[in-house]
């Protein structure tokens, strides 16, 4: 089994800042793509931004010099840096994580955490 703790949401006004993060736990052999995915009331889940175990990060174009994702793989831990925050980043954001295990990739879902940008 594996477990994906997410923990940073919660309440900034805008142009403030989060820090979210995603560690995961159990049976893990090797983390491929790690990611945050968001979703707003009413909206389809999207995807924010993903990063290889390379490290190479990948991001939608609305949050591009705001958010920076990163990753300690030593930790099993993403992180998502959320800078100059609007009220359109409102949303309960989820980590993702591919594993790999026996030349299969499976993936895991965090249990979500909500971000509110109000003033």
């Amino acid at each position: 089994q594996v477990q994906l703790v997410e923990s940073g949401g919660g309440l900034v006004q805008p142009g403030g800042s989060l820090r979210l993060s995603c560690a995961a736990s159990g049976s893990i052999f090797s983390i491929n793509r790690m990611g945050w995915y968001r979703q707003a009331p009413g909206k389809q889940r999207e995807l924010v931004a993903s990063i290889t175990n390379g490290g190479s990060g990948n991001y939608v174009d609305s949050v591009k010099g705001r958010f920076t994702i990163s990753r300690d793989n030593a930790k099993n831990t993403v992180y998502l840096q959320m800078n100059s925050l609007k009220p359109e980043d409102t949303a309960v954001y989820y980590c993702n994580v591919h594993l790999a295990r026996a030349g299969l990739e499976y993936a895991y879902w965090g249990q979500g955490t909500q971000v509110t940008v109000s003033s």
